[in-house]
């Protein structure tokens, strides 16, 4: 069974990293070294299907728990995804109820939804091993998010909640923050007060929430604010912090110069 789904549904608070770099080795180093959730980013990160299905087979080897973020809602993508085991998916700039159903739909056999049928031959039903994956299976085991990320899609959030197979509104900051004229500017008053309506309409209707650390919250405010599923650092931002921080390290030892005139990466 999908026990991220079932952490979140009883309420656990979960902390997951990111993945850019397509890289399976990258993944498994991050869920070895304290970040058992990974989210792989099919829309910003490198790599497409296959290098998706390498990296969450390292991930799982680890002991880790995969989340896929797709690059777009469609039918044929959602439908290739699911059929190549993933389980728990995160869909970008869903603005609208119309969208969010049918959203739902493609992860969904009939009479649910409109899924296309392959079950006993895709690795989401392991080859065929699990014989009542259609009937059951899959739809208690998929975990489907939505991004909030548009001020229309704040407005509609109620009814976007309340589409059957949505279980969790993820809150993209940045976009959301973007949509209003605030691109990079996250933490001004009017951006805030957008993520605060999203709050208070997910608390209202009983929603999960998700969303990423950051814009001017820190985990623990995240969490006392009603998130459920929240996502840290990234493989990329951790590669160049560090990077940085042996370019200080090094020049220290070196000449002696201070962490403010060698912090910045050498061409």
């Amino acid at each position: 069974m999908n026990t991220l789904k079932q952490r979140l549904k009883a309420g656990e608070f979960v902390a997951a990293a990111w993945a850019e770099l397509g890289s399976p080795d990258v993944a498994e180093i991050l869920v070895r070294h304290g970040w058992p959730v990974i989210v792989i980013d099919g829309e910003h990160g490198i790599g497409e299907l296959e290098t998706w299905v390498a990296m969450a087979r390292a991930i799982e080897a680890a002991g880790g728990e995969v989340v896929l973020r797709v690059p777009e809602g469609s039918e044929t993508v959602l439908k290739r995804v699911l059929d190549r085991g993933f389980r728990s998916i995160i869909v970008p700039m869903v603005h609208t109820p119309e969208q969010a159903r049918a959203v739902a739909d493609f992860c969904r056999y009939p009479p649910r939804g409109q899924r296309g049928y392959a079950a006993p031959i895709v690795r989401a039903s392991q080859f065929g091993v699990q014989a009542d994956y259609a009937r059951d299976r899959a739809h208690e085991d998929t975990l489907l998010m939505v991004q909030c990320e548009h001020h229309i899609a704040v407005d509609n959030l109620r009814e976007i909640a309340a589409v059957e197979g949505i279980d969790a509104i993820f809150l993209g900051p940045n976009d959301l923050s973007a949509s209003i004229g605030h691109l990079e500017r996250m933490e001004e008053p009017e951006p805030q007060a957008l993520f605060a309506r999203v709050e208070s309409e997910a608390a209202a209707s009983g929603t999960l929430l998700a969303t990423i650390q950051g814009a001017g919250r820190n985990w623990q405010e995240l969490r006392s604010l009603g998130y459920r599923f929240v996502v840290g650092p990234n493989d990329i931002s951790l590669l160049i912090a560090s990077a940085r921080q042996a370019v200080t390290d090094r020049d220290q030892e070196l000449t002696g110069r201070t962490a403010e005139t060698s912090a910045q990466p050498r061409y």
